[in-house]
């Protein structure tokens, strides 16, 4: 019988920074969707000494994915290796290893070291999950470059901020108007056209023209996951010219006979875009302000017709 063929991939490149930052860029899961392009959501699901299993959903040439991997955190070795417990087709078995090396001569040298088999060693899937890993590998590391040689001005970048309402309804009902963003444009004013696929249940790709206070629209992609009934988490794969990144978070949770909805985002402000929408004179402070405001005001519009539906439906 013929064994199955193992795939080797190794991606490189050199940070300007101290090897104990890029490790820890690497170790917290939580920020990775604000860190690299291909992460939508992701999370520690358990952790035990340097052991963790956490939960990843990210596009791989254009396609959102979701599994869980387990990671091995060597701190002393500047290692973390990873191997997913179940790999989703294309992909057969995935894993792998990040290698961080002090240079002598200052920065740090990262590997990004991968191997992996496809379904029935199919040549075509092993060439897309080849491209896909290819891709993904030098916007990660290019991403992770980035973070590190920039991370005091990233935390200057770096917004979140949330906004609740409560609703005298049932959280389904809050839910489900926020699942069906299909029928946002019959409900809601700011959106002008929305396109919605799920062709895995619970992973959503939603494209979205959305109108600006001066009356004008841009057009967002996002992917969203949706754990129902109690929150939707999502990442903007194109987002307006301010943004580097964006990603958000509906949470539904019983309150009582009421139900607490809230809003929250997390945004990276692009400095380079500042100049061109709000004028010469406006710098990080004036950015972040007005993140602060548009998003905040089309989620909390969004939340109030919610709210305007659930109560509907609770009076029958």
């Amino acid at each position: 019988m013929t064994q199955p063929v193992t795939h080797e991939t190794e991606h490189t490149i050199t940070v300007a920074a101290a090897a104990d930052v890029v490790f820890e860029l690497i170790e917290n899961v939580g920020r990775w969707p604000v860190t690299f392009p291909p992460t939508v959501h992701a999370e520690q699901l358990e952790r035990s000494g340097n052991t963790e299993r956490i939960r990843l959903w990210a596009t791989a040439n254009g396609t959102a994915k979701g599994w869980t991997s387990r990671r091995e955190l060597d701190l002393d070795g500047l290692r973390v290796r990873f191997r997913q417990e179940v790999s989703q087709p294309p992909v057969a078995a995935m894993g792998g290893e990040w290698v961080i090396e002090p240079l002598p001569a200052g920065g740090t040298l990262v590997r990004l070291l991968h191997d992996f088999r496809a379904v029935d060693d199919d040549p075509a899937a092993t060439e897309w999950i080849r491209q896909a890993v290819d891709r993904n590998s030098g916007k990660e590391l290019a991403a992770l470059r980035d973070a590190a040689e920039q991370r005091e001005r990233r935390a200057d970048l770096l917004l979140t901020f949330s906004d609740t309402v409560r609703v005298a309804g049932a959280a389904k009902d809050v839910y489900d108007f926020l699942d069906r963003a299909d029928a946002w444009p019959r409900r809601l004013p700011h959106v002008a056209r929305a396109e919605l696929t799920e062709d895995t249940p619970g992973l959503q790709t939603l494209e979205m023209d959305t109108r600006t206070a001066d009356g004008s629209t841009h057009t967002t992609e996002s992917v969203r996951v949706c754990f129902p009934y109690d929150r939707i988490v999502y990442k903007q794969l194109r987002t307006p010219a301010l943004m580097s990144a964006h990603t958000g978070e509906w949470t539904v949770r019983e309150d009582g006979t009421d139900t607490v909805v809230t809003s929250t985002h997390t945004v990276v402000v692009n400095p380079g875009a500042i100049a061109g929408v709000l004028g010469a004179d406006a710098g990080v402070a004036e950015a972040r302000a007005f993140v602060r405001d548009a998003l905040g005001r089309n989620s909390t519009v969004t939340m109030l017709h919610a709210k305007e539906h659930a109560e509907g439906v609770a009076r029958g």
